[in-house]
């Protein structure tokens, strides 16, 4: 299934219906006097967290949504039925942001959670209310409120407790296999890993914690080379960040410098992401000797004036994997949680430029509202 983690879509709610202009008519009754109804309210437009759901790209498809408009009042003092109310299936973890204002409206983090988005019309009134001592007759009514609309920009983040960063092919899709039962795709060429992959860590019996792996960054992700930085808001929501370093790479690179490179791309990419918590794991001890790599994996600490944890392991065999991930079960009590998202923050922005298959905004005219209503009724 393809991956997209980011949208902007157009949500409307219902018209109110109109009030009715009705009068009774009866036998024995000349003067019955006004008897129209209210007009229903319109439908309200909710967005729905799923546990189904783990991308937006069924709204790759379908950019605009409406609710139900509510019916006309009838009379004998009848009501209009009120519009149904549209349900938008997200997946879990969606930010909701106005796309007019930037303002966060919602993070759906739990399933079934949901968010009212855009609120419906109020009915209007029939002629009865318009009944007074001097104007028995009243031939006035309301039309029904409109619906709110909005712009909205929806944007997913996976909930991981801890975040793999590294270089392409340093092995962090090997990682995640060994770890957790995630079988993401792996390669011996770079880039591999297109799109954020998600693993279950059980490290007991009723122990688990989540493990995110994003597509490899390189030199110059920032200023957009390679995949760019563009996966990186999935760790915004880790406590937890593990740094994997080739400590033998076959291209001959020094390991201590991939290691600041990569550091440097996320200072670049967020300050508060890249003061986060972060560990260094050399990845590949299983091409050295035992004693040779723990020798190459303390002269990669000692250049780069590690203090934080440090494991070696090697992905390939599970060589100290269990061990890494019991400490991590060990220590993501004492760490602090992940910051709540925040639209002055958060906001990033991006190419204006449309994607292949986005509708343009020639391709939002009234023309589109009116077939929607059409084939609703």
């Amino acid at each position: 299934m393809q991956f997209l983690d980011e949208v902007r879509i157009v949500v409307g709610a219902g018209t109110g219906g109109h009030g009715s202009v009705s009068f009774r008519r009866e036998k024995f009754i000349p003067f019955g006097g006004p008897d129209g109804g209210d007009g229903g309210r319109g439908g309200d437009v909710y967005l729905v967290a799923h546990e189904n759901l783990n991308t937006l790209i069924d709204f790759r498809f379908q950019r605009r949504y409406r609710a139900e408009n509510g019916h006309g009042g009838a009379g004998r003092q009848m009501t209009g039925r009120a519009g149904k109310d549209l349900e938008i299936a997200v997946p879990i973890g969606t930010l909701i942001y106005d796309e007019d204002t930037r303002e966060l409206l919602g993070d759906l983090r739990e399933g079934q959670q949901r968010l009212l988005i855009a609120k419906g019309g109020r009915g209007g009134h029939g002629n009865l209310w318009y009944k007074t001592s001097v104007n028995r007759a009243p031939r006035q009514f309301e039309k029904g409120g409109i619906g709110e609309e909005r712009n909205l920009r929806l944007e997913l983040r996976l909930l991981a407790d801890v975040g793999l960063l590294g270089l392409p092919n340093a092995g962090k899709s090997t990682f995640i296999r060994a770890v957790s039962a995630a079988k993401p795709k792996v390669a011996s060429y770079p880039f591999t890993t297109l799109h954020p992959q998600l693993g279950v860590v059980r490290v007991g019996e009723h122990e688990s914690f989540v493990l995110a792996d994003i597509p490899g960054l390189i030199p110059g992700a920032a200023e957009g080379a390679g995949l760019g930085t563009r996966f990186l808001r999935h760790l915004r929501r880790t406590r937890l960040l593990l740094h994997l370093v080739d400590i033998a790479p076959l291209e001959e690179s020094d390991p201590a410098e991939n290691v600041t490179a990569l550091a440097t791309e996320l200072a670049a990419y967020s300050s508060e992401l890249a003061s986060r918590p972060r560990w260094l794991i050399g990845n590949k001890a299983d091409v050295l000797l035992p004693e040779e790599a723990e020798e190459r994996f303390r002269a990669i600490c000692q250049a780069l004036a590690w203090d934080g944890p440090a494991f070696l392991v090697s992905a390939a065999t599970g060589a100290g994997c269990k061990e890494l991930a019991q400490a991590i079960w060990r220590a993501l009590p004492e760490l602090p949680p992940a910051p709540e998202p925040r639209s002055d923050v958060d906001w990033e922005e991006e190419d204006e430029t449309a994607e292949e298959g986005n509708w343009g905004e020639e391709d939002w005219g009234d023309a589109d509202w009116d077939d929607e209503d059409a084939e609703e009724e």
